[in-house]
């Protein structure tokens, strides 16, 4: 069975490779970015990614155009913010995210939708 590539972006590299390594204990295979520039490249490159995660936070607002990419390419994907509310989550999901959570997210409750998103 091949895996699902599931896209994680985060500029923070520890946490960044903490989800990595959940992803790929639950059997997917990962694609990391950790700026801007490599989100852009991955989306281009990849064309079998299933789901992407990313943290708007730590990111300047050019991570809105790469949203909106994704969005175009339908990959479902899923915000991760500090601001939270009816109006960041109009102004996210209007950029086409599935989702918007807060950045205390637990690394279990994440996973929990990754697979609910993914059928699994």
């Amino acid at each position: 069975m091949e895996k699902e590539v599931v896209l994680t972006a985060l500029t923070d590299l520890s946490q960044l490779e903490l989800l990595k390594k959940q992803l790929d204990n639950e059997g997917y295979e990962v694609v990391v970015a950790a700026d801007v520039s490599q989100l852009k490249d991955v989306i281009a490159r990849e064309s079998d990614i299933a789901l992407a995660v990313v943290d708007v936070s730590s990111f300047d607002e050019s991570i809105w155009s790469q949203m909106e990419e994704l969005s175009k390419s339908g990959i479902p994907f899923y915000v991760i913010s500090p601001e939270q509310g009816p109006a960041a989550q109009k102004e996210i999901l209007k950029h086409g995210a599935s989702g918007l959570f807060s950045r205390g997210l637990r690394i279990k409750e994440l996973l929990q939708y990754v697979h609910a998103l993914l059928s699994r």
